[in-house]
């Protein structure tokens, strides 16, 4: 998800219609010679909706949406052929989102399409493809209710609370023009005594302003005159009420300034998010010393104890605070970081609402809690579940990290100031509603479906728990979270599922590492063959799983996927050597199943090394509510006791293997771990690791010669540890991976680039680097590289006719041409326009193939070409030549009519006059 440049390699030169289609076009390159493009077909180029503008030398792909698109906390992103092409920049309109063709990331324009977080943008509604417009089927029911836990951590405390705001000089952060604003809402607890934890609450991405009775509000920072900030961070105040009743100190901070500015940021504001928390916890660090220097909301609240703090982030705001838990263990580089002070504080965990996790790096020793909404319309690949998934063998393993499956929640509903009918400024249902064709899991009013208040409610109680077992230390709240199968009554009527990696799970079967799986197949949760993919692309939804990240692949990230046509045949996971479970009491597994399934049941059985076997019990596993929409393939945490094999004398210090028996008649199902479990929640001691951020270095390219130069890399931290690193092909976005061990200090990540030099235009070329860490390391910038940059003036772009008055029947025809050739193609967008007082060219004068090519479709009628919404002439001159033709076919009739003309006008990207207007005339040939 990263902003990249590369080589566009693909010569177009089209005919079409800015609009959208519900099917997107299989988008092939053009040949050299210039003809129009289909727009709706398979023999197309580019698919309505999409063209390439030039403003100024600068070459861009364009898409363009029917309505203005949210500003939400997924990155939206332009991907060709299963690709990521890049990361486009939102126009103020809403609907417009332009990628620089420098900022290209593959080399031919094949199935283009629109995504944020998986999920497709450039069909109606955000459909995620062709499966979508089946016939919706019957509303799905939600799980069985779970049995009510020891203890509710929903329901108010004693206290009282008094609520105030504090607003401070504005801080500027390392890559943003304007500074950001130093705002908080504290809820407190009413007259409680000594010092008391502290919750600090984070919004995600969203709109910035609004003009109160206006509809659309936008993302910009400041705001412009008569527009209102949108005050996201006043959405959290019921769940600030209930932690301060229980005797929490909460706040809740504002972040307008970062998101109407971290669209170019490579992070997506990560880093300036994790600036502004710390900032704000050493502000309170410094009242907390100095009472009488505090604002006076915060004087009428109790001390803060800065030893024991929980962050809540909801979206960006969850990567924001799970960088900042990162940057208070391990510093962060200064020339990155806006906070320069100590670290006065101690973050006891984290709770993740809908979050981001655009590097995938998870803190491991800090226990997290990951809310993850099944009708998420936003994050809609719930790549939240990285925050457990990730930590598995980085660490020490003590810290309890649980994901917790809200069925029928939305992404915006956890924050009331984005919630239609509660918000100051307008707010939607993220996931959208087609009244037409309703979701059977999350339109509103089916089973599963929950209101806003229902959601916010279920939202609080799970906070509230974080804050029970992470800063409170109460054991009892675990059951909750950690996949026993218990819930908070106060969160009813939600369905509430649970399960978690770390705490008391010792030797884990993992996919991950040296395995061999018999009966069964081990796969990959990214990889761009469907025979190796965990999960069909064509399965109707997706699973939070197996997230997507940066490279096309991914290596030890993985899977035992299970088939089979009748109940018996096992399958065996081995591990590369025996593992230790003495001790434990479990043996828990996290095992999914397809969606709306139940009754799948699967024996497990364990055999140590000297073949001595046991069976230990029978499990069963239901699937999630989902449809085409959501990601359900999620697992479901069962356990069986080890009892079995303690009673047959197996060696539990030596188990060799791990069995599943399927004993339904048919189904599938997915091993994603197996784990030693025993109650409990250890304490937590952070381990000291070495810290990874990959820069990005830009240099131009020279006009000769060949230099070499190396991808910025800075480790930090103590110790060693491993992290693997994938180099990116800068022409065909593949990936080369390779496992590296780094410690401070060290030069083992050295990756060499070698630049290049001429005198002909060409394109930025960005050769990239992904990391990720994998053991004894933390990972803060995951992505960079060597930016090769242009340095050669772009050719002058000129338009002559060769043929601009001809007879009906002929072609019309005119040249574009470069004063010198470069090594990238480069176009010009011509518009049709009439010509002032003159009979017009119309849709019955012209090739109807040519026609259809141009609009996907023949308007009834005979229509001005000028008449036509959108009809451009895009003339491409391929890479290495210095010119191209662009033409008009015109049809010979038998009807009496005067000389008509066309005319076109060169436009900029914006559509507005670009250079003089052309004109082409056709005589009658009757």
């Amino acid at each position: 998800m990263i902003r990249a440049r590369r080589i566009w390699a693909t010569a177009i030169a089209v005919l079409t219609v800015a609009g959208v289609s519900p099917a997107v076009a299989q988008a092939r390159p053009q040949p050299p010679d210039v003809r129009p493009a289909t727009a709706a077909n398979d023999e197309g180029r580019l698919p309505p909706g999409w063209r390439i503008t030039n403003t100024d030398g600068e070459n861009a792909l364009e898409w363009r949406s029917p309505r203005p698109v949210p500003a939400g906390d997924a990155r939206v992103e332009f991907h060709a052929d299963g690709k990521l092409v890049g990361v486009p920049e939102q126009a103020k309109d809403g609907r417009t989102f332009r990628l620089a063709l420098d900022d290209a990331r593959t080399a031919d324009l094949t199935g283009l399409q629109v995504l944020a977080a998986g999920r497709r943008l450039d069909r109606a509604d955000g459909a995620s493809d062709a499966r979508d417009r089946r016939s919706a089927p019957p509303a799905a029911k939600p799980p069985t209710r779970l049995p009510a836990g020891s203890v509710d951590p929903g329901k108010p405390g004693t206290y009282r609370t008094v609520t105030g705001e504090y607003t401070l000089d504005p801080v500027r952060l390392p890559g943003f023009s304007a500074p950001v604003e130093m705002r908080g809402v504290v809820v407190a607890p009413k007259g409680a005594t000594g010092k008391r934890p502290i919750a600090l609450f984070l919004h995600g991405r969203h709109a910035t302003c609004y003009v109160p009775g206006g509809e659309e509000p936008n993302i910009d920072w400041p705001c412009a005159k008569g527009a209102k900030p949108i005050p996201s961070h006043r959405g959290y105040l019921r769940d600030q009420e209930l932690l301060a009743s229980q005797g929490y100190l909460t706040v809740s901070i504002s972040a307008n300034g970062i998101n109407g500015q971290d669209g170019d940021a490579e992070d997506g504001g990560a880093q300036a998010r994790s600036s502004l928390v710390r900032t704000h916890l050493a502000r309170w660090a410094d009242w907390a010393a100095k009472p009488a220097t505090a604002p006076a909301a915060v004087r009428k609240a109790p001390t803060a104890d800065l030893s024991r703090v929980l962050l809540v982030g909801h979206s960006r705001g969850g990567e924001g605070v799970n960088r900042a838990a990162m940057d208070s263990l391990y510093p962060p580089p200064p020339a990155q970081d806006g906070y320069r002070g100590k670290v006065r504080w101690h973050i006891r965990g984290t709770v993740l609402i809908g979050p981001t996790i655009f590097g995938q790096n998870p803190v491991a020793d800090v226990p997290s809690l990951t809310i993850l909404p099944g009708c998420d319309g936003d994050v809609s690949d719930l790549q939240g579940q990285v925050y457990a998934d990730g930590t598995r063998g980085v660490s020490r393993g003590k810290a309890l990290h649980s994901a917790v499956y809200v069925v029928g929640a939305n992404h915006n509903y956890f924050n009331s100031e984005w919630t239609p009918g509660q918000a100051q400024a307008p707010a939607d249902d993220d996931f959208g509603h087609d009244p037409e064709q309703p979701d059977a899991v999350c339109s509103p009013g089916t089973a599963t479906r929950l209101t806003a208040d229902q959601q916010h409610r279920a939202g609080a109680t799970y906070i509230a728990a974080a804050a029970r077992l992470f800063v409170a230390g109460d054991d009892r709240v675990r059951e909750l979270v950690d996949g026993s199968g218990r819930r908070a009554p106060s969160a009813d009527p939600a369905r509430v599922l649970t399960h978690a990696v770390g705490a008391n799970r010792g030797a884990g079967f993992l996919p991950d590492g040296p395995v061999k799986v018999t009966g069964g197949r081990l796969c990959s949760a990214i990889a761009p063959d469907p025979r190796t993919a965990c999960l069909n692309p064509e399965a109707g939804g997706s699973s939070p799983h197996f997230a997507g990240w940066g490279p096309d692949r991914e290596t030890d990230r993985r899977a035992v996927a299970m088939r089979w046509s009748a109940p018996g045949k096992a399958v065996t996971v081995r591990p590369g050597k025996p593992l230790t479970v003495k001790g434990a009491q479990s043996l828990a597994l996290r095992v999914f199943v397809p969606p709306n399934s139940a009754g799948t049941q699967l024996d497990v059985s364990v055999t140590d090394a000297s073949g001595k076997r046991a069976a230990l019990g029978r499990v069963r596993v239901d699937g999630l509510p989902g449809s085409d929409r959501t990601s359900s393939y999620w697992a479901r945490e069962v356990r069986v006791p080890l009892t079995a094999a303690t009673r047959a004398g197996l060696d539990l210090r030596r188990v060799a293997s791990l069995e599943l028996t399927p004993r339904t008649r048919s189904g599938q199902a997915w091993l994603m771990d197996a784990w030693a479990w025993s109650p409990g929640t250890p304490a937590v001691r952070e381990a000291p690791l070495t810290r990874v951020d990959i820069g990005r270095l830009k240099v131009k390219e020279g006009d000769s010669g060949e230099r070499t130069y190396r991808v910025p890399v800075r480790v930090s931290g103590k110790g060693s540890g491993a992290v693997r690193l994938y180099v990116l092909d800068p022409a065909t976005g593949k990936a080369k991976d390779r496992l590296v061990t780094v410690r401070p200090g060290g030069s083992s990540i050295d990756v060499k680039v070698q630049v290049k030099g001429n005198k002909r235009y060409a394109y930025d070329v960005s050769h990239d680097v992904l990391v990720k860490a994998v053991r004894g390391a933390v990972v803060g910038s995951h992505a960079g590289g060597v930016v090769a940059e242009n340095d050669d003036p772009m050719p002058e772009i000129t338009v002559k006719p060769v043929a601009d008055k001809v007879t009906e029947g002929q072609p019309l025809k005119w040249q574009i041409s470069l004063s010198t050739p470069a090594d990238v193609e480069l176009t010009k967008t011509l518009q049709i326009v009439p010509v002032p007082g003159r009979p017009e060219l119309s849709t019955k004068d012209v090739d109807r193939q040519w026609l259809l090519d141009m609009l996907g479709e023949v308007p009834d009628g005979e229509v001005p070409l000028s008449r036509l919404e959108h009809a451009n002439l895009w003339a491409s001159v391929p890479a290495g030549k210095t010119s191209a033709e662009v033409t008009v076919p015109t049809v010979r009739d038998q009807v009496a009519e005067p000389t008509e003309y066309v005319g076109l006008q060169p436009t900029d990207d914006e559509g507005g006059p670009h250079g003089p207007a052309l004109t082409g005339t056709v005589l009658d040939a009757s």
